[in-house]
């Protein structure tokens, strides 16, 4: 059950630090109602987290982060790439395509120029998953709302996962976009489409498991928990039916550092055969990395 060592880790929720992050939750800003989350948190979830990585000012920001990576034996990580922001993973991608592979957190708000979007994110940065955060859209979209077909069927077409947010979300707005249950239609519907749930599906971690084992293309990545938090219900199923669904994801450097996330990884009890599996291989086949 000891967590193996020189695997080559994929790690499917990282970013580039920059020095300027004041404005990085600004999309968010319009459904916060309280004046905590506001005015005082530096991300929106801060409540959650205890302590939020300061990565300080760096010479090199690109070349800070593959030194994290190397150091923790990361060898490819997956980044928000996008047309006008990001630039330093934009350039990551383009410069170093054997370190880092390229997300795009969509909005169905937009309709079909977010396909064409995809569409040409997919060809200039070989993009490898579409990601979405239906709470937090303004306005919010649930994940049984219809404005999310085209999306299903661009990542279809280009054999795109989609990894949406599922459970409750930490900021403090609606949860009900991204209720588990919801997923049960959309992996029917669309048998083809790879389903990987972002963000921990809790409280609804038994029906994530359930509707795992009933389709084959639903998933799940780690994100935004601390393995120490992994919930013990999406562990048993790694070790028993579920070894080719759970995959590793951190959140660094939005809330936890590599530090946290590997001081605590070798304490969870994954089985020997399961390890390889959730740090490395799933990600390969299911990203195609």
């Amino acid at each position: 059950m000891a967590m193996p060592e020189n695997i080559g880790i994929i790690d499917l929720m990282l970013a580039v630090p920059n020095q300027e992050t004041s404005n990085y939750y600004d999309f968010i800003k319009p459904l916060l109602m309280d004046e905590q989350s506001r005015e005082m948190f530096k991300m929106p979830a801060q409540y959650m987290f205890k302590d939020i990585p300061n990565t300080g000012k760096q010479d090199d920001y690109l070349a800070y982060t593959i030194d994290k990576m190397d150091e923790f034996g990361i060898e490819k990580a997956m980044v928000g790439v996008d047309e006008s922001q990001y630039e330093s993973q934009n350039e990551a991608v383009l410069k170093y395509p054997d370190r880092f592979f390229g997300s795009y957190d969509c909005n169905p708000n937009n309709g079909m120029e977010e396909v064409r979007k995809i569409r040409r994110l997919k060809e200039k940065y070989n993009l490898k998953a579409v990601t979405a955060f239906p709470s937090g859209l303004c306005p919010q979209v649930s994940l049984d709302d219809k404005r999310w077909y085209p999306i299903f069927v661009a990542c279809v077409d280009l054999d795109l996962p989609f990894c949406p947010c599922v459970g409750v979300p930490g900021p403090r707005i609606p949860m009900a976009p991204q209720k588990v249950e919801h997923l049960d239609e959309i992996c029917w519907f669309f048998p083809e489409l790879k389903v990987v749930m972002r963000h921990g599906a809790e409280p609804w971690t038994e029906l994530a498991w359930k509707l795992m084992l009933k389709y084959p293309n639903l998933y799940y990545m780690t994100s935004a928990f601390a393995p120490k938090h992994y919930p013990p219900d999406i562990i048993n199923f790694a070790n028993t039916r579920g070894s080719d669904k759970i995959m590793y994801a951190g959140y660094f450097p939005m809330g936890l550092s590599l530090e946290r996330i590997f001081g605590d990884m070798p304490h969870v009890p994954f089985r020997d055969e399961v390890w390889p599996k959730f740090l490395r291989e799933n990600a390969q086949r299911v990203f195609n990395v």
